[in-house]
């Protein structure tokens, strides 16, 4: 499974519909409205790279408000969980 982490800059009016378009897409899993440099952030996950670009490029490029997209391909998920985990090996 990839992972892509999704930068999304948005027109400022059409945020939340934007956000929820862009949740509404087949291969995003969550969108997380931002402060800072970014609008919004689409995590999508998929099973190869071509289907990571049919996504960004084939839809949430064309969904009204996005102005403009940045993409991060994720190598490796580290969570609590997994940390919390490794130390308990053996115990």
């Amino acid at each position: 499974m990839i992972t892509a982490i999704v930068l999304i800059q948005a027109d400022n009016g059409r945020i939340p519909e934007t956000a929820q378009a862009v949740a509404d897409t087949e291969g995003v899993t969550e969108v997380y409205s931002c402060a800072g440099d970014v609008d919004l952030i689409a995590l999508v996950r998929v099973r190869d790279h071509e289907e990571v670009a049919e996504v960004v490029t084939a839809r949430i490029d064309k969904v009204a408000g996005v102005q403009r997209t940045v993409t991060h391909i994720a190598f490796k998920s580290y969570s609590r969980a997994d940390i919390e985990a490794g130390f308990s090996i053996g115990e």
